[in-house]
């Protein structure tokens, strides 16, 4: 068994009793990791103690931590102007939108609304699809997130709690089972296809058929690969179906790239791995190495409000477009394919693992974004929720730092230039901890 650290040290456990004194206590903390520094995948907590990050700010430090060229951006940026407002303009925003045109998932030419984060991108998605398509309806998937403002929480259904206190919701928002082929809750059809045929099937002849006019949707928004509903990759049918379906209703089709997005999976988009041409893709996370930026970026022609029609202050921030442009450099000239390689070597390692742990259910993913399953039987599949705390917990004090996601799926999601050694140092972990779990736990 690999040594472990007697976490959280006396600085840490001193910081967070100040930290409970005075800040909300919504934020989910998983564990008590209290940062100091990072470089590349690694970090250091206020104690000394060193981990490896398979979290990267959960996709967000794409270039790793303090990338110097993408400090250097920054303080360059810094000493010509921090502010300007979107009221004026300024070449560095209009270089990024030119870049983000570049490599936009569809072919018709793009147009970039900034914003802060992927909520207030989900939410501009939304407002242009109402306001484009003037129709009312909304459509969803189970097991999406979308962000925590109103609207943007009103499309989410990963977790109830996200939901509980704050009824009524943005009416007009239905939710379908999304094309979870691990854990199907839809019976499958003979000679339907794969289980998005079945999915679509569902939403075409069930949904549009008894609860919501398909004449008055306006967009279905869905993720190209589910985040926090498990980092479930869908079956190949299931986006090509849904294009099809919106192409044939006049129904905007809009893609949450937040957490998938830029270069991630081996792509500049996941949806690119199944051959779909979205209207609209909502990115933010990992487009700037960590400072605050997000982007909705939709095609010219369904971009058809004026001035005033929607806006904000930040929205395209000298500091954020410097960074960003120099984290699309990095990951164009070497990270998206070291996403590539280092994610299909750590995939394969996790896959033999399966083979070794009785609880280790599958692991799945797209380049440098992973999900593996704990599952209490490999034949129920049955969640075990308690079994991913614990191995959390182990990874955490052998020095590697992970977050769950859906019911019991550990995640990594590492920085985008992360090593191989550095990979296989953190899967040692991870295979340890795994171990200690299980024989702690027993039948879970």
């Amino acid at each position: 068994m690999l040594s472990k650290n007697p976490v959280p040290g006396p600085k840490a456990r001193a910081l967070l009793a100040r930290d409970n004194e005075v800040i909300s206590p919504s934020y989910p903390r998983d564990y008590p990791f209290v940062m100091s520094h990072g470089s590349g995948s690694e970090v250091w907590d206020v104690d000394g103690y060193r981990y490896i990050d398979c979290v990267a700010g959960i996709a967000v430090c794409s270039t790793g931590h303090s990338h110097p060229d993408v400090v250097r951006a920054i303080r360059e940026q810094a000493g010509k102007f921090l502010h300007i407002s979107s009221d004026y303009y300024h070449e560095t925003m209009v270089r990024l939108a030119e870049k983000l045109d570049e490599i936009a998932p569809f072919s018709e030419d793009a147009i970039v609304f900034f914003t802060n984060s992927g909520t207030e991108s989900i939410e501009a998605a939304l407002k242009l699809a109402r306001h484009h398509t003037k129709r009312q309806y909304l459509v969803g998937f189970y097991g999406g997130f979308h962000g925590r403002s109103y609207g943007s929480v009103s499309m989410t259904a990963s977790k109830a709690i996200q939901h509980r206190g704050f009824a009524p919701l943005l009416s007009g928002v239905t939710h379908v089972p999304y094309a979870d082929p691990y854990r199907p809750c839809l019976a499958i059809s003979p000679g339907s296809g794969d289980y998005g045929d079945a999915c679509v099937d569902y939403l075409e002849q069930v949904v549009f058929k008894y609860d919501v006019p398909v004449d008055e949707v306006a967009a279905i928004l869905v993720e190209a690969v589910q985040g926090e509903g498990g980092y479930v990759v869908p079956p190949p049918n299931f986006l090509p179906r849904l294009r099809k379906l919106c192409d044939t209703h006049g129904i905007m089709l809009i893609v949450d790239e937040v957490q998938s997005g830029v270069g991630r999976t081996g792509k500049w988009w996941a949806v690119q791995h199944f051959g779909v041409e979205p209207d609209v893709v909502c990115c933010a996370k990992g487009i700037a190495s960590g400072v605050p930026l997000g982007a909705m970026i939709a095609r010219k022609s369904v971009v058809s409000w004026g001035p005033g029609a929607h806006g904000n202050t930040y929205g395209g921030n000298p500091l954020a477009c410097a960074a960003a442009l120099e984290t699309l450099r990095l990951i164009e000239d070497g990270y998206m394919e070291n996403a590539r390689t280092v994610g299909a070597h750590m995939l394969e390692k996790l896959r033999a693992m399966t083979d070794r742990h009785p609880h280790i259910g599958q692991a799945r993913g797209l380049g440098l974004m992973i999900g593996v399953d704990m599952v209490k039987d490999k034949a129920t599949r049955e969640p075990a929720h308690e079994l991913m705390e614990a191995v959390l917990k182990g990874a955490y004090e052998r020095g590697l730092l992970l977050l769950g996601c859906g019911a019991s799926v550990m995640r990594f999601a590492p920085p985008l230039n992360i090593t191989a050694d550095l990979a296989d140092e953190a899967l040692a972990m991870f295979d340890d901890a795994v171990g200690e779990a299980e024989a702690d736990i027993g039948g879970v």
